[in-house]
């Protein structure tokens, strides 16, 4: 990129929440609704559902890998993640659309990403009945990883103070809304809708290999043993946070001076920033909010 486009694509100034149908947005994310509403899905289309910093980028490399990973081994080496599976409602000037990215794919199955709620997802995806996966982060960890995103991404609003960040996120004033409507709203779903595998990045972070055996049983895919150890490979930690084109290093919207796109992949990093007194309060009302569901997380492993 030359560097004019660099600068227009820092983003300035920050964007503002709004509501939008009842969900907190920024307009990076809705300027292009009626075409993301519009969008048609195929039928083995891949959506890759999260909560802002919740494991998409872990689970969309793997699925990458998985697929194109023995017939494009150079895909993986050459395109960033962020073009090999486009995120369908991003909409910021100087760079495609998520539309018109995923219109321009020729691969089979596309990839495709999205942080909405269930309830903005467009309906071709249900009606094609293609498969989703949801991937879901402890509260905490969650709060504390999207905390360190907004700081140093300059399509995010201001993060401002942790205490003030924390209390916001506990209001569901963050860009895509609230965590706990989120989380549940996709749980809900997939109690009715049987093509969504619903992952916990905690899992993920336990015991990799079973949790891809999970994947491929519900993808119907039966990798080789080489190729279960190129992914499994391909996906760790450490692997990616070096990789240019998994950890959004050229993403020039991402400052990271402040802060680095992959940080620690951490169960449990939480401690490290919530007080007594806020862990004790945030206890409180997670309880209160998650009391109707089943749904259920852990904070450690």
């Amino acid at each position: 990129m030359a560097d004019s486009d660099q600068k227009e694509t820092k983003l300035s100034p920050r964007p503002e929440l709004i509501d939008f149908h009842g969900v907190s947005m920024t307009h990076y994310f809705t300027d292009n609704w009626d075409n993301v509403q519009n969008f048609q899905a195929k039928p083995d289309d891949i959506l890759i559902a999260t909560y802002p910093k919740a494991g998409t980028t872990w689970v969309s490399h793997m699925l990458d890998l998985l697929y194109f990973g023995k017939t494009s081994p150079e895909r993986a080496a050459s395109l960033p993640i962020y073009d090999r599976v486009p995120f369908l409602e991003i909409c910021v000037p100087s760079i495609p659309t998520g539309v018109e990215l995923i219109g321009k794919m020729t691969t089979s199955p596309r990839l495709i990403k999205t942080h909405f709620p269930v309830q903005f997802v467009p309906k071709s995806f249900w009606e094609q009945k293609c498969r989703v996966f949801y991937v879901a982060r402890n509260a905490k960890d969650n709060v504390v990883s999207y905390f360190h995103f907004d700081r140093m991404n300059s399509v995010q609003p201001e993060s401002g103070d942790w205490p003030s960040y924390l209390q916001r996120f506990q209001s569901g004033k963050m860009a895509f809304g609230s965590w706990y409507d989120h989380v549940k709203g996709w749980w809900e779903k997939k109690q009715s809708y049987p093509n969504l595998l619903y992952l916990h990045y905690e899992d993920l972070a336990e015991d990799i290999d079973r949790e891809l055996d999970r994947v491929c049983s519900f993808l119907g895919v039966r990798p080789t043993e080489e190729e279960r150890r190129q992914v499994i490979g391909g996906v760790g930690f450490d692997a990616m946070k070096k990789n240019s084109m998994a950890n959004y290093s050229t993403f020039e919207a991402m400052d990271f001076k402040i802060s680095p796109f992959m940080r620690k992949g951490k169960v449990g990093d939480w401690k490290n920033h919530f007080t007594v007194y806020q862990n004790e309060m945030f206890d409180k009302e997670y309880q209160e909010k998650m009391r109707n569901t089943t749904l259920r997380f852990r904070t450690e492993i």
